[in-house]
């Protein structure tokens, strides 16, 4: 018998809902532990609360002297709430968070000692950043690295740290995070959206992107977790047979939460509250054991820090419940893998969303500005915003007939897409008075009535219109949102901005009114930027064939999605707007192939090792109980044997033909990684492991798989499919 397995099987068995204390009403909990408006208010001087609004709202610089003030306040706030550290909280290139803890405290002499936290310690500091990666950025005998306070994502408390949200930039000031070129292209996108707004309301002086992520992730019991070697190592099970009943019956999908579940799902959320995530829809996703949660849309950057936070803290709170999650974006054969949708919208200062239409025909013209401009920026940089979402996990789950393809495109739905057909129809230059009237009254005017009816019921689309946002549906489970945030407003700024161009100089020189000028603008993009959009299903050869036709790209793998990253254009782009410079740029290529190289010798090594440590063995062992078994045939019936024991001659026979096709794949798949580590171009090093080593990977799957079938269940080590998806 499988001791560990079936000890893990009996242990979550018995398993009860951990008890949640009687909770408060949200309202009263939200944000109880950020240093937000209402604590400022309390522990900040008039000027330091001032000083900071200022740094949120228009970006002004926070004077080192006020800096002082703000960090006595803040240092209070967190010690009365039992703050016993504080923290730099940022985000370097590895995807996750990190952080390394500060006391207050500070001796003075005398065997005495204070609390002490100064405008200094708050505003930077200066972490070892030797060990991060940094893609050729800095040398190793470099190591500094700093961070710097950002005041726009407010500082907060978990456990009995005060976290402070930081950029983290090199010695030389390139970025070293995800966070800084987020920041950068969020102004780009401020500045150049707000020129836009000036064509439709002069008031209009600032512009944020919103975003609200959903993030789906699997629960496992986490005894059942740690019986499985390849969850422990890649987040994933790289070995399994489908059991019987999968996700088929759809019963799962929106079904009765699970009581373990929910008890997880009340105290996540919770600590959410405090910390003043605004995680708002919860539900069983269709896979078994899969699950969402969802909040309400923020500020995008703000969004950003929240749901790497909530990574971190979802990890956490599932050791009390003797979980696991798996943010993994293709844990299990067979079943759905789990994305993250990015719903991104434009709001501006005066309350307007820029994605969804108004009242009158002005405020529909305005909406029609940005919603057919994405469509440009989208059509222009399909290729980058794939590279956005481009990881070895993504690329089990992109095309999976699940999830949205590789290839991107745009959904907006067929009473929108009349809506651009009856403007491409718009003549040439200055129109007519009736024209005019036309366009107001039957399409721009009627654009919300269209919209009522407008739900998005394309799941496979990877760009989507939802009727007041885009939501691109490509990201991965495990991925920060920072990076296909950039790449989003990167493009759509540089969009606005060649359309302000285009535009002005009609005016200018074609002294056209501003709505001509805009209609005649908008006609061209919509001509322009038909290939992007498209309604059908997003699966199969069809599809692949269409998308060729028309120019798009076909990125299938990581490798082949990353080489846009480094090209002229893409670093020109990046370049010319100040978000990065060409050495951040290749810098984050470098980084993401190197990623992607080790991500794969790891599984590689994972699938070997367990392939031949534990699936080989029980073979053999059950192997040898079917030899045993005939030998007694052959004694008791002599030559007569045969007729007895022929099932289990072809079953010995069988086990035979997959342990030496086991055996064969792993030599093979091991000489190739050994012969690959040796290739110093990371291109094709990473062409490489795709190719060479990971194309493997399923054809040793197949035989481990096969021998599950056959060999005893009380002999199997691993713990199975129906154990980890339907153990509850």
């Amino acid at each position: 018998m499988s001791t560990l397995r079936f000890h893990a099987i009996k242990k979550s068995l018995k398993r009860k809902p951990v008890k949640i204390k009687a909770e408060k009403r949200r309202s009263e909990i939200f944000g109880q532990n950020v240093f937000n408006e209402a604590a400022m208010r309390q522990y900040l001087t008039k000027t330091a609360l001032t000083s900071i609004m200022g740094a949120v709202e228009k970006g002004t610089k926070i004077d080192r002297l006020v800096a002082d003030h703000i960090s006595t306040g803040m240092k209070e706030w967190a010690i009365s709430k039992g703050a016993t550290h504080y923290t730099h909280w940022f985000q370097p290139l590895t995807g996750a968070t990190a952080e390394k803890h500060d006391a207050f405290f500070e001796t003075i002499g005398d065997g005495l000692a204070i609390e002490k936290f100064g405008g200094d310690q708050l505003v930077q500091q200066e972490p070892d950043a030797s060990s991060f990666p940094n893609g050729g950025i800095r040398n190793t005998f470099e190591a500094r690295g700093y961070t710097a306070w950002d005041p726009t994502s407010p500082a907060f408390i978990y456990g009995t740290t005060l976290c402070i949200p930081t950029v983290f930039v090199s010695y030389t000031g390139e970025a070293l995070d995800n966070k800084t070129p987020l920041l950068r292209a969020l102004q780009v996108m401020d500045n150049a959206a707000v020129a836009i707004c000036k064509y439709f309301d002069k008031n209009v002086k600032k512009v944020n992107a919103s975003l609200g992520w959903e993030q789906e992730y699997f629960l496992i019991d986490s005894d059942l977790a740690a019986s499985r070697p390849d969850i422990v190592l890649t987040g994933r099970t790289l070995l399994g047979h489908s059991p019987a009943k999968g996700q088929q019956l759809d019963d799962h999908y929106f079904g009765t939460i699970p009581n373990r579940a929910m008890s997880y799902m009340r105290d996540l959320e919770n600590e959410c509250m405090l910390l003043g995530i605004p995680v708002k829809t919860r539900h069983n996703e269709v896979a078994p054991n899969q699950f969402e949660l969802a909040p309400i849309f923020e500020e995008a950057n703000l969004a950003v820090d929240h749901n790497s936070l909530l990574m971190d803290v979802m990890q956490k709170i599932a050791k009390r419940h003797n979980f696991k999650v798996l943010l993994h974006e293709k844990p299990f054969a067979g079943v759905n893998g789990s994305g993250k949708h990015n719903n991104w919208s434009l709001s501006t200062n005066t309350g307007v969303n820029l994605l969804s239409p108004g009242k009158t025909p002005m405020s529909n013209l305005q909406f029609l500005t940005f919603f057919i401009n994405t469509i440009k920026a989208v059509q222009t940089h399909e290729e980058l915003l794939r590279a956005a979402i481009a990881s070895a996990s993504n690329d089990h789950r992109l095309g999976a007939n699940e999830a949205p393809p590789a290839i991107i495109s745009i959904f907006i739905g067929e009473q929108l897409t009349k809506v651009l057909e009856e403007l491409e129809s718009v003549s040439k230059g200055k129109l007519s008075p009736q024209e005019k009237t036309d366009l107001k009254l039957n399409v721009v005017g009627k654009i919300p009535e269209i919209l009522l009816d407008n739900t998005d019921r394309n799941r496979t689309s990877p760009f989507a219109f939802t009727g007041n946002k885009f939501e691109f549906r490509a990201v991965g489970s495990t991925a920060n949102c920072a990076n296909p945030m950039t790449v989003l407003n990167t493009i759509v700024a540089q969009q606005l901005m060649d359309f302000k161009v285009e535009v002005d100089e009609l005016i200018d020189k074609k002294t056209m009114k501003k709505d001509d000028a805009i209609f005649n603008v908008l006609r061209e993009y919509i001509k322009t930027s038909k290939a992007i959009l498209f309604e059908g299903n997003g699966y199969g050869d069809a599809w692949e064939k269409e998308a060729k036709k028309r120019g798009l790209s076909n990125n299938k793998t990581t490798p082949e999605a990353l080489k846009i990253k480094i090209a002229k254009s893409s670093i020109d782009l990046f370049e010319s707007l100040g978000v990065m410079n060409k050495v951040e740029s290749e810098a984050r290529y470098e980084i993401e192939m190197e990623e992607y190289i080790l991500h794969i010798q790891i599984e590689s090594r994972v699938i070997g090792d367990i392939a031949r440590n534990h699936i080989v063995p029980t073979a053999v062992r059950y192997q040898n109980i079917l030899i045993e078994n005939v030998t007694g045939l052959k004694t008791i019936y002599g030559d007569k044997f045969k007729d007895f024991a022929k099932e289990q001659l072809s079953i010995i026979e069988q086990i035979s033909h997959h342990i030496e096709a086991i055996n064969s794949l792993v030599t093979k798949m091991t000489d190739a990684r050994k012969s690959l580590n040796k290739q110093t171009d990371i291109e094709k090093k990473a062409n490489g492991y795709c190719n060479k080593v990971k194309s493997l990977f399923e054809e040793i799957r197949y035989h481990c798989d096969k021998l599950e079938l056959m060999i005893d269940d009380e002999l199997w080590p691993l713990t199975k499919y129906r154990e980890l998806l339907f153990t509850k």
